[in-house]
């Protein structure tokens, strides 16, 4: 991070005292940067449609296709339409950062929409600052991260964590176990909510990691058998969550006594794994799909019309959805002959909408999104009922866990 930072601050240093309005386009235009033309604005879709992390990334890709059409067929951004590159990284790290390579290089996308986990977002990232292309990131994440090159419209660990921790400390007792996937998302969220749980004066009895794609969970049954922790924290992944939860079920343990906590398992993992095995579990996050809004009502609708009755819309597919919006709403602020990715990110900065969560906004200083924590527990129809939601729109903390670090517009700070 701080090589990251060094270089960052030096490329902005060099735009003189004008970088302490951001990162602006007027004086110098880059030509070697995508941009649209002829009509078209090209944008890459790179979520994974095969392998490990399928199970959710499929549903990011159509809710993004989704808003492409729906865009499109409303007669485009200023009458240009746009047009989806799809690529396919197959759950693989090193072939998210190769098809990230081939859309920015050979395909002139001024922005691509993709990724699900951490470690493909950390692998295709030294692409987009290399060619200074913008990526558009839907998922909750652990934050630590302050690019110029992303819009970060998931949650971050405080709008998903501030609420839900207290609350389930209270609720159910102090005695936490923690499980989840062994990559850098999992441990982040954990290191941060051990600072909660500490504030609390609540412990951590056990702290696990699984590999990507782990099915086989007889060893943590037994554990949580034997330790009886108040809750089980889980930041598990993927096809995982479906094992975990089948496993934990089939061994008859309770979520009343026992429940599973997890930022990681939303309406789409529990279609997989059946509501019975996801009953009485909770999830912390700033959409589910049984949200009574207007807005929400419209997404769902056309989204089942358009891939299929039986399918559900979650918390990562909305932003999927809604950040196709804000990427619509910054271009419609361009002539066709500046569309770049360095303009586009300027438009966005303050940019907002009425997402189906409800408004949200692209925080200028961070590039993170303003979002609406809410606390759901899973029933046995696959659907959540939602218990408590935050009191007003949450703003993006990325460095929440490490309060002598701050993103800015001009760069990490460091105090």
């Amino acid at each position: 991070m701080k090589n990251h930072r060094r270089s960052f601050l030096k490329g902005t240093a060099a735009l003189g005292t004008m970088s302490l309005v951001g990162f602006p386009h007027i004086w110098s235009k880059n030509y070697s940067l995508a941009r649209a033309a002829d009509g078209e604005i090209k944008v890459g879709v790179l979520f994974s449609l095969t392998g490990t992390t399928a199970i959710i990334e499929e549903s990011l890709n159509k809710a993004t296709i989704l808003a492409i059409e729906e865009i499109n067929a409303a007669g485009g951004i200023n009458g240009m339409q746009i047009v989806p590159v799809i690529e396919d990284p197959a759950s693989d790290p090193a072939t998210f950062a190769e098809k990230a390579r081939k859309l920015v290089l050979s395909d002139k996308c001024v922005s691509v929409f993709g990724s699900y986990t951490s470690a493909s977002r950390k692998a295709v990232l030294p692409v987009f600052e290399k060619q200074n292309n913008l990526y558009w990131y839907p998922t909750l994440y652990e934050g630590r991260e302050c690019s110029k090159n992303v819009i970060y419209t998931g949650a971050v660990p405080n709008q998903q964590q501030d609420d839900f921790v207290p609350w389930l400390v209270e609720k159910f007792g102090k005695r936490w176990y923690l499980i989840g996937s062994n990559y850098i998302y999992p441990k982040e969220e954990n290191n941060y909510c051990k600072k909660l749980l500490a504030e609390l004066g609540a412990e951590v009895v056990a702290e696990e990691y699984v590999p990507l794609g782990h099915s086989e969970f007889s060893s943590v049954i037994n554990k949580l058998k034997s330790e009886k922790p108040n809750v089980i924290f889980s930041t598990v992944v993927g096809d995982s969550v479906v094992a975990l939860h089948r496993q934990y079920h089939a061994a008859g343990l309770d979520p009343q006594t026992m429940p599973m906590a997890s930022l990681t398992t939303s309406e789409n993992e529990v279609a997989a794994m059946g509501g019975a095995a996801a009953a009485g579990h909770f999830t912390s996050a700033p959409y589910f799909m049984v949200w009574d809004s207007p807005e929400n009502h419209k997404f769902v609708d056309a989204y089942k019309k358009r891939w299929g009755a039986d399918k559900v819309t979650h918390f990562v597919s909305e932003p999927s959805y809604f950040q196709v919006y804000l990427f619509k709403q910054a271009v419609a602020k361009l002539a066709e002959s500046d569309i770049d990715p360095n303009t586009i990110r300027e438009a966005v900065k303050g940019e907002g909408l009425v997402a189906p969560q409800g408004k949200i906004k692209v925080e200028p200083e961070n590039l993170h999104t303003w979002l609406w924590p809410k606390i759901g527990q899973c029933k046995a129809d696959g659907q959540f009922e939602i218990l408590k939601q935050s009191a007003d729109w949450l703003e993006p903390s990325p460095y929440k866990a490490y309060p002598n670090q701050l993103c800015t517009a001009t760069g990490l700070q460091e105090s």
